[in-house]
């Protein structure tokens, strides 16, 4: 047929084209399961929160700290135009065999809380999130709450 035709029915080309189609495969494979395998070793959920207050809203969460490095974690409450109000970053020390540990922080807020995030944890670096989404011109509260900046901003 070759002879007749000019055609071989065994081209190289297919082979190759094969070859390398299974080989991008393996590569998205391999880089799929390297990803999810060195993500964060960080867990955490928010638990509970509670405003108390206009200016205060009590978040309650856990974490598992991988037990070697400290763990950054973020919270951030919202208004209900989901405009944000309160936003902090809180250390949470390692600890061993990776226990959970449940964490209480008083977070301080610019106006009554409508909802409230943990927004996500992470050792070295702080996580990718969001950053604050406070209005133009308004500054950040001071963190954490306490009773001591409640009486001295009256």
């Amino acid at each position: 047929m070759q002879a007749r035709y000019g055609v071989d029915r065994r081209p190289v080309g297919r082979w190759i084209g094969i070859g390398v189609v299974a080989l991008v495969f393996t590569a998205i494979l391999v880089g799929v399961t390297v990803a999810l395998t060195t993500r964060d070793s960080v867990q955490n959920r928010l638990l509970s929160w509670t405003v108390q207050g206009p200016d205060r809203v009590d978040l309650t969460y856990q974490v598992t700290p991988d037990g070697t490095e400290v763990v950054q974690c973020i919270l951030r409450a919202q208004d209900s135009r989901r405009i944000d109000v309160g936003y902090a970053v809180e250390a949470v020390a390692p600890t061993a065999n990776r226990v959970p540990e449940i964490r209480a922080y008083s977070l301080r807020t610019l106006a009554p809380a409508y909802t409230t995030e943990l927004l996500g944890c992470a050792t070295g670096t702080l996580p990718a999130v969001p950053p604050p989404q406070f209005p133009p011109g308004v500054v950040a509260p001071e963190q954490p709450w306490a009773a001591a900046q409640e009486s001295a901003g009256e």
